[in-house]
């Protein structure tokens, strides 16, 4: 590392004001300050200063996340090699020549090293290509603006690819990213400045964009867009729209630990909560927000449950199914708590939690044709983030002069 250092150093004056490559000090900084500490830093008392900064920050989230990419990336694994098993996978695709003929390796969903390997083959691809493309843009537009390339496109490449079905065009992600990072983020003014959240709008635009590719009623397995009739089917969240007690013979705790298929890193709802445990002992992720989230998916499945009806299974669904089915709980962990899109008072981080919990279940019960709902509701809820806010704010400046005039 001292001779990465040392050679940084070398080549620093020429992206300093004055040196021939100024104009594209960003792309210097982004190794630099990424790998190192920035040199200028404050040193007068003066000062306030904390351990956690924005790299510790956005580090702290990817790391939280590494649970979920490990079972999802086992789950891709296993729900593949059990479409091979059953011959709804040709033997000719090129994940799995790679995987047969280059690697040596057998089909054997009980092998748990096996379904990993063979799990990275389609995860691996999208993670690279968000990353080359997202950070290809996030390069050009520091570069444009003369700003730094900073940490927040870290969490965002990871993120994104997560939520994508795991057979899913390169060139879609390549597509969904560019959008993501231009259209909801350096439009307008890049990290920080952004009220939705990129990688969400990034899977927003594929999803309406191509819905054959991303359509929720169909299971997100390696079987998905090969021309296989025999291994398709509704998701459980599908079948729970469509087919009167679909959810009777099905296993909970299989949802749970993330043995369904799915999204890429969205099966695993144990994954998610021990990634939420990280972020809350850091306090990276604020408890109020997924609290809120929580809350208000048991109060809305219970109102609906009550009411009932003759015509629509999503009424009866329990809230701790809702909690183990779709992107509940990586967008409640993930998602909702983006310090960025998210309200930012203490009160409003409550009520924004208790909207998006409240939406996701009227999303999925109330239109059983979309029986996805967190990515909406979260999206829905960046939007009026401000007007909560705004009006937390309000109500606590009206609070303290009435509490001034009684004195």
């Amino acid at each position: 590392m001292q001779a990465l250092r040392d050679a940084l150093d070398r080549v620093a004056p020429l992206f300093e004001k004055g040196g021939r490559l100024h104009k594209y000090r960003a792309a210097f900084e982004l190794p630099d300050t990424f790998l190192y500490t920035p040199g200028e830093v404050t040193r007068g008392a003066a000062h306030v200063r904390d351990a956690i900064d924005q790299k510790r920050f956005m580090i702290m989230v990817a790391i939280a996340l590494v649970p979920a990419i490990l079972v999802g990336t086992w789950n891709i694994g296993y729900q593949a090699q059990n479409a091979i098993a059953s011959g709804a996978i040709p033997l000719d695709d090129w994940r799995t020549l790679l995987y047969t003929q280059w690697l040596g390796l057998g089909f054997d969903p009980g092998s748990i090293l096996g379904c990993f390997v063979h799990g990275s083959l389609y995860f691996l691809p999208a993670l690279v290509v968000t990353f080359t493309v997202g950070g290809v843009l996030e390069l050009g537009s520091a570069v444009i603006r003369g700003h730094e390339v900073n940490e927040g496109f870290v969490v965002t490449g990871m993120l994104f690819p997560l939520t994508l079905p795991p057979t899913i065009p390169m060139w879609m992600v390549a597509l969904g990213i560019a959008f993501g990072v231009i259209f909801a983020k350096e439009i307008f003014g890049g990290t920080g400045m952004n009220f939705l959240n990129p990688a969400l709008t990034a899977r927003v635009f594929v999803f309406f964009a191509y819905p054959a590719a991303m359509s929720g009623d169909a299971p997100w397995i390696a079987a998905d867009f090969l021309g296989v009739d025999g291994f398709t089917g509704a998701t459980l969240l599908g079948q729970a729209a469509l087919v009167p007690g679909a959810l009777d013979g099905a296993s909970w705790s299989a949802a749970f630990w993330g043995a369904i298929p799915g999204s890429m890193g969205e099966v695993s709802t144990f994954a998610c909560l021990l990634g939420m445990a990280l972020l809350l002992i850091t306090q990276v992720g604020s408890w109020r927000t997924m609290l809120g989230v929580t809350l208000g998916t048991i109060a809305m499945a219970l109102v609906l449950n009550s009411a009932g009806s003759e015509t629509n299974p999503m009424f009866a669904m329990p809230f701790w199914w809702h909690f183990v089915l779709g992107g509940w709980a990586f967008g409640m962990v993930f998602m909702a708590t983006d310090p960025v899109s998210s309200a930012f008072t203490g009160t409003g981080k409550l009520y924004y939690g208790l909207g998006i919990g409240v939406l996701v279940v009227l999303i999925r019960v109330v239109n059983p044709a979309y029986p996805e709902g967190m990515m909406l509701s979260i999206l829905f809820m960046n939007m009026f983030a401000p007007l909560i806010d705004h009006y937390v704010v309000r109500a606590n400046i009206q609070r303290r002069l009435a509490r001034s005039a009684a004195r």
